[in-house]
């Protein structure tokens, strides 16, 4: 069942999902890890977005999991985070995290699933696990391992210190940080609705070929949409036309 603590809306062709707990920080509940993998499925099968924002609200993007709910479970919300970070990071559209405020723990995990990350001056990133005798990931691990490298990953994980939006724009874990909350959300709009009036196709295939080595029948099937889809013949006619393409093909 909905939980009430995620909510989604559309506008355009952009759907923006809000992690709404207030009374924790934005943490997550396992019922909230729940959640958020449904709604990636919804929102993934709407043929009208094309990009997805993650953000927190209010002035926290989310400080993890909500260690009471972890008790209550005790312990296994790991393995929903987990699957919840995966069903982020495999969606098949642009994701791009909105952070403001403290993005710890879990709510690094899912900043980290996304695509791109913008930061708002004054944010703040942990990973803490070590804090709590976590053992995180190996999926988590490497994800953040191929963003920061390996010696800031240890530090991260090593210590559960939190380090500020700079220190993230420098190690690669953000990447663009901008002075304000109000100038954060002006240039995610900016920037999601350039992405949705770019190919869907070219996204796609990117994002799967930088998960990792593609299989030759992966090669072969995006040269087949390529081949059929006709989005390379719009984009060349709309160069030579000088007007802005008009893609159409959607997963």
């Amino acid at each position: 069942m909905p939980t009430g603590h995620l909510r989604a809306t559309t506008d355009g062709a952009v759907a923006t999902l809000v992690i709404d707990h207030p009374a924790k920080r934005n943490a997550m509940t396992a019922d909230m890890w729940r959640e958020l993998p449904v709604l990636l499925d919804r929102l993934a099968a709407d043929r009208a977005v094309r990009a997805v924002v993650l953000t927190g609200a209010g002035e926290t993007f989310c400080a993890g999991a909500d260690i009471s709910s972890l008790r209550e479970q005790g312990g296994s919300t790991q393995g929903l985070a987990v699957a919840a970070e995966e069903a982020l990071a495999t969606f098949p559209k642009p994701t791009l995290a909105a952070v403001r405020g403290h993005c710890v723990g879990g709510g690094c995990q899912l900043a980290a699933a996304c695509d791109l990350r913008f930061a708002a001056d004054g944010a703040s990133f942990g990973i803490t696990p070590a804090k709590l005798g976590i053992v995180y990931g190996p999926d988590s691990t490497q994800r953040l391992v191929r963003l920061v490298g390996p010696a800031t990953a240890k530090y991260l994980l090593f210590s559960g210190e939190l380090i500020d939006s700079a220190r993230a724009l420098r190690t690669g874990l953000v990447d663009e940080v901008l002075p304000s909350g109000a100038e954060l959300d002006k240039r995610v709009a900016e920037f999601t609705a350039v992405l949705a009036t770019r190919s869907q196709l070219t996204q796609a295939a990117a994002k799967e070929y930088a998960a990792g080595p593609a299989a030759a029948d992966r090669i072969a099937h995006w040269e087949a949409e390529a081949r059929g889809s006709g989005e390379t013949v719009e984009g060349v006619a709309a160069f030579l036309e000088r007007r802005e393409p008009r893609f159409t093909w959607s997963v």
